[in-house]
């Protein structure tokens, strides 16, 4: 594609300018021009003023702005990228400026959940229903008269694209079109994008996985090899299989990219996030602190939390989500703790 023919083009739109959308953007910025949207002022004027931002130099074909009016308006195909506790809202917000005709592909790898004013996720008495959660292109369809919706999973993790190394991704939707136009805005020599009709199970492979890259830096943080990791991991994909589901995924779907794939590169990577969480908590810190001192958000956390209240509304067992949830609530620190032992719960390795 010639630079003359891209520049007639509308404009591709990322919202969220966070280490993983700031990549997307300038992965998309490959192939035309790209608005990348930010709620904070600060952030867009420091792109424009350094042309870099979260580490990574900016390609001059993305313009940010902190106008979602804008953004919608000007482009066709948007690729929002927002963590999940903030994705509702800022679909709400987008909502008014978003037409029938505008294609929506998510990079959220999160769930969204309805609570009830003043229940939290932690509280030990919450019991939640699959009808009580939802993936993130759900909130779209829910929140916005967009139709034509997709999402981008895969082993994507954001600094091996920002370092422009090879990588492949999974676009999921039932409309061949958002597919075709995804791979079409994304693609390049160094990126590949296959597509898939299971929207539900890719969503769920990126979902899923997190809760499995704590748990994987808890035994890297613990200082245990490659026999250990390989055994969590592949015991891990059977926990995915298992609740995905039941949460209406084709289990062969998680034998692909966005499944073991994904679960791979996040469980044996300290690039990954919801790895550094459990390294970090292997290594005595608590979760509060970690939490505060992280520039972004893990979604592995959040999902701990909410796969083991399904598993106990489902009856589904998962052991390695259950010993991670409980690491969580009473072995923070727990420094010289097995990370898959429990003195509440009968647990070892043999279990899983």
């Amino acid at each position: 594609m010639d630079s003359q023919n891209s520049s007639k083009k509308p404009p591709i739109g990322v919202i969220g300018a966070g280490s993983f959308g700031t990549a997307i953007a300038n992965l998309l910025a490959e192939n035309g021009e790209v608005i990348l949207f930010s709620r904070r002022k600060e952030v867009v004027d420091r792109i424009l003023k350094e042309k870099r931002n979260v580490g990574q130099i900016m390609h001059p074909h993305v313009h940010p702005t902190d106008d979602i009016e804008e953004l919608c308006k000007k482009c066709f195909l948007i690729f929002p990228s927002i963590p999940s506790d903030s994705f509702r809202q800022v679909m709400k917000v987008a909502s008014p400026y978003l037409r029938p005709d505008h294609i929506l592909i998510h990079c959220t790898k999160g769930f969204d959940i309805k609570l009830e004013e003043g229940v939290s996720l932690i509280d030990k008495k919450l019991k939640l229903k699959p009808a009580d959660i939802r993936t993130m292109s759900q909130v779209i369809l829910e929140e916005t008269i967009v139709k034509r919706v997709g999402c981008l999973s895969g082993p994507n993790l954001s600094k091996e694209i920002a370092d422009g190394q090879p990588a492949a991704t999974v676009i999921g939707s039932h409309f061949d079109e958002v597919i075709r136009e995804g791979q079409q805005a994304i693609r390049s020599k160094r990126f590949q994008a296959y597509g898939s009709h299971d929207m539900i199970s890719v969503e769920l492979g990126g979902v899923l996985k997190n809760s499995m890259a704590v748990a994987a830096g808890m035994v890297g943080g613990m200082g245990y090899g490659q026999n250990s990791m390989s055994f969590l991991i592949s015991r891990g994909l059977s926990e995915i299989v298992r609740l995905g589901k039941a949460l209406g995924a084709q289990p062969e779907a998680f034998l692909g990219l966005a499944g073991i794939g994904d679960l791979i590169a996040t469980c044996t990577s300290p690039l990954s996030r919801n790895y550094t969480v459990g390294y970090r908590l292997a290594k005595g810190e608590n979760l509060q602190q970690i939490m505060e001192s992280s520039t972004e958000i893990a979604e592995g956390i959040r999902t701990v939390n909410i796969c083991k209240k399904l598993s106990e509304t489902l009856d589904i067992r998962l052991p390695i989500i259950e010993i991670t949830y409980e690491i969580f609530v009473n072995f923070s620190p727990f420094a010289g703790v097995l990370p898959f032992e429990s003195t509440n719960r009968s647990y070892s390795w043999s279990t899983l």
